[in-house]
């Protein structure tokens, strides 16, 4: 593989938290359903590692951002899982001959703490990318109480990929 033939993308994507737990709505990040009584707002689960993931991969290879390709006034997206949007996305990534060299993301949260699910997130994403773990890269932090997110009202996410093609 050349530079020519090699992409980055980056993307990011916030929500912020219900202000009560919906039991229906558990907080999933990374396709990983965690026990924190915490609920975001969202069209669909709400999980912002996969849609930052979504976002930096539509991003690499010039297709848009997430809103195009499913809209949070569509109906069928409605709770859908994002680890099936994100499927979706790798089908797109697919048809334009491009692959995964790697991912790492950046979740910026006061709250939950993630550093006891961070094996079980990452090996969640490798599963759904089809990457070795090795591949796949997850940081977190807070913004020490400054700001929405420090004031617990929601949480963020940046994602960068490295892609690989034939073009």
């Amino acid at each position: 593989m050349n530079i020519n033939d090699m992409r980055i993308g980056h993307g990011f994507d916030v929500h912020r938290f219900c202000e009560k737990f919906d039991v229906s709505k558990p907080l999933i990040l990374a396709g990983v359903k965690l026990p924190d009584e915490k609920s975001l707002v969202a069209h669909s689960d709400g999980d912002v590692i996969l849609h930052a993931v979504c976002d930096a991969i539509l991003g690499a290879v010039g297709a848009g951002d997430i809103g195009q390709h499913f809209p949070d006034d569509d109906a069928k997206f409605a709770g859908i899982a994002s680890s099936i949007l994100l499927k979706q996305v790798l089908g797109i990534l697919d048809s334009k001959q491009f692959w995964l060299v790697n991912v790492d993301i950046t979740v910026v949260a006061q709250v939950p703490k993630l550093a006891a699910y961070r094996a079980n997130m990452i090996s969640s994403l490798a599963n759904i990318l089809e990457l070795p773990e090795n591949r796949v890269n997850l940081k977190a932090t807070t913004t020490e109480g400054l700001g929405y997110i420090g004031r617990e009202e929601g949480i963020a996410c940046h994602a960068v990929v490295l892609l690989g093609g034939d073009a």
